[in-house]
């Protein structure tokens, strides 16, 4: 056996797929330092099973990726298979050669494969270790692995051998072993305890079973009982059921009997319903006649307050437009302004007199000057100017002439700009005075057309607030009214009392009235009293005599149709006791009733009197005992019985009280709504009309606003033009008066130049000014600057006079055109008085026909009124018929109902009594598991009841004879069915006595005695296999112990020959540090090198440790030889003496085993049966070259 070939594919350095061809011998890998030769010792550590990162020089187990490269991006897996020749079948598996792969991908999984197919890590590290290759990798010696066998603990180095000897699977799997052992055993213990819990639980379950068995007797016994009462109620139900159905025949024939006399009288009512049906729309027609004159009056009403009100307001508005301003004031103001025109333009002429006379002034004194200064000026400057170029002097001049004539044009353009502003200025001013005017005028109307429209406003606002107010009162009112009707209703329903009563209104007999609560009147406060007083003939019937009160009362008793009360007409008056005492009332006093009842009410309440309280009643006892007292709270008081306390529901006349103030209230409130109606069509015309003044006034107001914004905006555009032309004006003229002085100037600087050129041409160099000539001449130039300024101050004057005389013209025109809109206006005002004075006058003839109409609408109404109450008496003596007849339907409808009910209930009863009957089956089926039949058969009331004799044993009744249904068939006895309930309530006594009964105890019991022992067996069938796999851990140990001592002994004796060869003349070996347990005990290491006394390894060189340390290696190596061993660089702190002793025991492994080798030695290398050099490109990725020696050829696989 030995490795065969290695390929690495993106592991470390190898990015590319690179395959190691490996030759039996030795094999030595070289290449200079960092070029990839320890990564091929790492990946067959790494595809053999190694998991320490560390171990494989790296921080996590990713790194063995490559990492990428500055020419080469990194890779995502790294993979390395290794190919082992088996032909000598050391490896357990049928193949002579074995793939080993493993493959590490960067997300982090991981896959390990054995010839392709997939495996777990466990299967390869258990194939390799039947060959020596372990988990402790010792045969593959890597960079630092010397040093941590130098730093091993003597339990490390005893793992080493272990390795090596095949031994340590075996102790790592009985390490497993003896773990699952320790933890079975606390499952053993739990099997233990859970043993001892159910031998607890049979005591109490096993007492529960005999409960079990003691209450099956029992409950036969109530099973027995309880189905012959079943039984029995099942009979009973059945023979009630047959009896009712006998009645059925006789309620269906008296049920046609009704039912043939209620068509005949609702055909009646039909009749009579149909004629008041006919009525109906007379009366209604008559009612909305009434109605609709009453709403005609209303309106006519306030139409006439309406014309009245119009009137009024006409007649008060007929001088709106007398406040204005007066034209003949305007006109005498615009006279008075003309005046001052008038003095105003004599100033003005005086003004321009002046303007004239400084125009003169300052021409003469400008020229005196100017001739003064042209003299003195050329004759000083034609000196200096001699001295100058003629060229120079002529261009002056040439440039002269083109600033004034600049200066010209400048001048002309400021002139021309002046007068366009001046005809704007005029229009401007124009169109401003007649929109001053027409403001003056719009303004005047303003005052009026506001007063109007707040008045106008003001009507409408309280008209509305009227409407609102009305419509939410006729709302509250329908609302009142709903709920007023629903009361009575309710009152009525609540007086419409379905007793004795009732039928005898109903059958509508001659001679027979109301009840006398209906009739009967008491004044406020005394209902509850009366009520009382009267006590149940409140609730009487009125008879005309008493013979026919007593064939009534003869045909109630008869029909049992109830009890009746009845008072007589015409009674005679009871005489009284006379008169109570001063604290008490008559209760006669406080009550009005028609006058055939006077005589019996006097009878009722001739000796009651009506008292405060408890203590004026017992006052009125004392001092006359005949008197019966009636407090105001309904309590009663007599010498013989006091009677009182609440009462359960307000009594008869309380109610028919409560009934007729509702009927009161309710006509109030429907009067009151008319009313309100009537007012609410006047107010609506009335608010229409002052709405629609309200949106004259207002249009007329905007129209009036919207015009005097117009004319505000305009004149606010004019005033802001007038006022920028004014600035543009006098900016106008600075520029011209600056643009003139300096034509004037450049005039002067250009004659002056001319000058200068003629006189520079002709004249000769004069003689030098005298002071008297200079002085002069600026005597001359003063003169000319004083008449310059009194000709500015006289043109200034001038044209602020003239401002103000065109702003005169200005107003007396604004004047004259105001005073003739005001004259317009009056004009117009007093056209609009006399148009008012004619709708005045139309308002108050209106006014006189709405007076006229209303007197014929109040005899219309009255015509009207009359016809309705006619065709409404009709009415209502119809309705009296109908309800005559409506009685007698109801009464026969309250006998079929009646019947119809009684039908139904014996419908009822028969289906509750089959419903019983069903849930009895039912009962019987779920409880007992019996049919109907079945259970009457067995077990109904007509069979004798079994007899058990209860001295016969405690388990006789289980050994007695059963019938098919498992039921004890003994003698019995007549079936009573007290007995049988008895013997029921015994049995569940019983049943109660014997406690809580677990139903399932005998199952229970049986199970758990099952399951105990169940686990029993189970128990002692795991203490047997716990007792087995010790002896087994032990025939181990002592195995173990044996192969251990064997590979002991014979690396103990190759170290001492190894260590003599490596240190000739020293001595080195092997100590226990436990002898007396082998299987525990750790080794040590003894050397002394030859000349020293130290044995201890911290002592000994580097070299020597390391020597040492491969002394060890090769002495397991020997002792247990292995089909590879893999060094690197072992052998690099050695000198050249120990190097060589080195690779003769390298020779000598070489016979029995493959080398791997990674050596920067040349010594090594030449012992080296095949060579491959690694060697790194300069993209990072390194590259392989191999050399077989004994065979020279060269191949390079990448």
């Amino acid at each position: 056996m030995h490795l065969k070939s290695l390929t690495v594919r993106g592991f470390k350095s190898f990015a590319s797929a690179t395959t190691f061809d490996f030759e039996p011998g030795v094999t030595a890998v070289v290449g200079p330092n960092g070029s990839g030769k320890s990564n091929v010792v790492d990946a067959l550590a790494w595809v053999m099973g190694e998991q320490g990162a560390k171990t494989l020089r790296g921080g996590k187990m990713e790194d063995v990726i490559f990492a990428g490269t500055s020419g080469r991006p990194p890779l995502g897996r790294a993979h390395v298979s290794l190919t082992i020749d088996n032909a000598d079948g050391a490896l357990p598996i049928d193949y002579s050669e074995v793939t080993i792969s493993r493959t590490l991908f960067r997300a982090g999984g991981s896959e390990y494969a054995i010839n392709g197919s997939s495996c777990r890590l466990l299967d390869i590290q258990e194939l390799l270790s039947d060959s020596g290759l372990g988990r402790e990798m010792h045969v593959i010696v890597g960079q630092g692995q010397l040093d941590r066998i130098l730093h091993a603990t003597a339990e490390d180095r005893r793992g080493f051998i272990e390795e090596a000897a095949g031994i340590l699977k075996h102790r790592r799997r009985k390490e497993k072993t003896v773990r699952k052992l320790d933890a079975m055993q606390g499952n053993l213990n739990r099997l233990n305890d859970l043993s001892a819990e159910l031998r607890r639980q049979l005591t109490p379950l096993g007492k529960q079973a005999k409960v079990a068995r003691r209450a099956q007797s029992v409950q036969f016994e109530a099973r027995d009982a309880r189905a012959r009462l079943l039984a029995d109620d099942l009979v009973a139900l059945s023979t009630s059921l047959e009896r009712d159905v006998e009645t059925e025949a006789a309620q269906k024939a008296r049920h046609m009997v009704v039912q043939r006399d209620l068509n005949v009288v609702r055909t009646e009512v039909g009749t009579l319903e149909a004629s008041a049906a006919q009525a109906t729309p007379a009366v209604n027609a008559a009612r909305d006649t009434w109605y609709g004159l009453g709403s005609m009056r209303e309106r006519y009403r306030s139409l006439g307050a309406l014309a009245t009100e119009r009137s009024r307001l006409l007649g008060t508005t007929g001088t709106e437009f007398d406040a204005g301003r007066n034209p003949e004031r305007l006109e005498a103001q615009a006279e008075r302004l003309r005046s001052e025109l008038e003095e105003l333009d004599e100033h003005i002429e005086s003004r321009r007199d002046l303007l004239e006379e400084a125009l003169e002034d300052r021409a003469v004194a400008e020229s005196a000057a100017r001739a003064e200064q042209e003299r003195m000026t050329s004759h000083l400057r034609a000196q200096a100017d001699r001295r100058e170029a003629m060229a120079r002097l002529a261009g002056q001049v040439s440039s002269g002439r083109t600033r004034v004539e600049s200066a010209a044009g400048e001048l002309g353009r400021i002139r021309e700009s002046l007068d366009g502003w001046a005809a704007r200025r005029t229009a401007a001013s124009t169109e401003f005075t007649l929109l001053e005017q027409d403001a003056a005028g719009a303004h005047d109307g303003e005052g009026d057309l506001d007063g109007a429209y707040e008045e106008a406003h003001a009507k409408e606002t309280v008209l509305r607030g009227q409407l609102d107010a009305l419509k939410a009162e006729e709302q509250e009112l329908a609302a009142r009214r709903g709920a007023l009707k629903a009361r009575h209703e309710a009152l009525r329903l609540g007086l419409a009392r379905k007793d004795a009563s009732e039928d005898v209104l109903a059958t509508g007999a001659e001679g027979i009235g109301a009840r006398l609560s209906a009739r009967l009147v008491v004044n406020p406060g005394y209902e509850t009293a009366i009520a009382a007083a009267l006590g149940s003939a409140a609730e009487a019937l009125s008879a005309a005599e008493p013979g026919l009160a007593a064939g009534i009362l003869e045909d109630l008793k008869a029909a049992a149709g109830g009890r009746v009360h009845f008072i007589i007409h015409d009674v005679p008056g009871h005489p009284g006791n006379g008169v109570p005492p001063a604290s008490s009332v008559p209760a006669l006093d406080q009550v009005q009733v028609p006058d055939a009842l006077a005589g019996a009410v006097s009878h009722l309440l001739a000796d009651v009197a009506i008292v405060k309280d408890a203590g004026q009643a017992l006052a009125l006892l004392s001092a006359d005992p005949r008197w019966r007292a009636v407090t105001l709270d309904g309590d009663t008081y007599s010498a013989a019985a006091v009677a009182g306390g609440t009462a359960a529901a307000p009594s008869l006349i309380e109610q028919q009280a409560v009934v007729d103030s509702t009927e009161a209230e309710l006509d109030e409130v429907r009067q009151r709504r008319e009313l309100i109606r009537f007012d609410l069509a006047a107010l609506t015309v009335k608010l229409e009309s002052a709405a629609e003044l309200a949106e004259q006034a207002l249009e007329r107001l905007h129209d009036s606003d919207a015009r005097i914004s117009a004319v505000a905006e305009r004149m606010a555009q004019l005033g802001a033009s007038l006022r920028q032309g004014s600035e543009e004006r006098e900016r106008l003229e600075r520029n011209a008066a600056v643009a003139s002085g300096k034509l004037e100037a450049e005039q002067e600087a250009l004659a002056v130049l001319v000058e200068r050129l003629e006189l520079a041409q002709e004249e000769p160099e004069g003689e030098e000014l005298e002071d008297a000539a200079i002085d002069r001449n600026r005597e001359l130039a003063d003169a000319a600057a004083g008449a310059r300024q009194r000709e500015l101050d006289a043109r200034l004057g001038l044209r602020g006079a003239e401002e103000r005389a065109n702003g005169l013209r200005s107003r007396i025109e604004s004047l004259l055109r105001t005073a003739e809109v005001e004259r317009r206006a009056r004009e117009q005002a007093r056209r609009k008085a006399e148009q008012r004075g004619i709708q005045a006058s139309k308002a108050r003839r209106v006014a006189g026909a709405v007076e006229a109409a209303l007197g014929f609408l109040d005899g219309s109404i009255a015509l009207a009124d009359a016809e309705r109450a006619g065709l409404q008496d009709a009415r209502t003596a119809l309705d009296e018929k109908l309800a005559v007849v409506r009685r007698s339907s109801d009464a026969l409808t309250r006998e079929l109902a009646e019947l119809t009910d009684m039908v139904h209930r014996d419908e009822l009863v028969r289906a509750q009594q089959l419903l019983r009957i069903e849930a009895l089956e039912n009962r019987s089926i779920e409880e007992l598991g019996l049919s109907a039949d079945h259970l009457i058969d067995n077990y109904g009331p007509h069979l004798p009841v079994p007899q058990h004799d209860e001295t016969a044993g405690k388990w006789a009744e289980l050994r007695a004879e059963v019938d098919a249904d498992g039921l004890v068939v003994p003698g019995g006895a007549p079936f009573d069915r007290a007995e049988q309930e008895k013997r029921l309530k015994r049995a569940e006594r019983d049943l109660a006595a014997l406690g809580k009964v677990n139903p399932l105890a005998l199952e229970e019991f049986a199970a758990l005695e099952e399951r105990h022992k169940f686990l029993s067996t189970q128990l002692e069938d795991l203490k047997s296999s716990r007792r087995d796999l010790l002896d087994i851990i032990k025939d181990v140990d002592e195995r173990v112990e044996r192969v251990f001592t064997e590979a002991y002994n014979d690396t103990a004796a190759q170290f001492e020959r190894v260590f003599s060869r490596l240190f000739p003349g020293g001595e080195g070996r092997l100590v226990l540090t436990d002898p007396d347990n082998m299987l525990t005990t750790g080794i040590e290491i003894e050397a002394r090198p030859a000349g020293k006394k130290i044995k201890r390894l911290s002592l000994l060189s580097g070299g020597e440790r390391s020597l040492t340390a491969v002394a060890l290696l090769v002495a397991i190596f020997k002792a247990r030889p292995s089909p590879f061993y893999v060094m690197d660089e072992v052998e690099a702190a050695l000198d050249d003496t120990n190097l060589g002793r080195l690779i003769t025991i390298f020779e000598e492994l070489r016979e029995s085993s493959q080398l791997i080798v990674i050596t920067h030695q040349k010594r090594t290398m030449e012992v080296a049966d095949a060579l491959y050099g690694v060697t790194m490109r300069g993209d990072g990725v390194s590259m392989v070259i191999s050399q077989r020696v004994r065979h020279p050829t060269k191949k390079i696989s990448q």
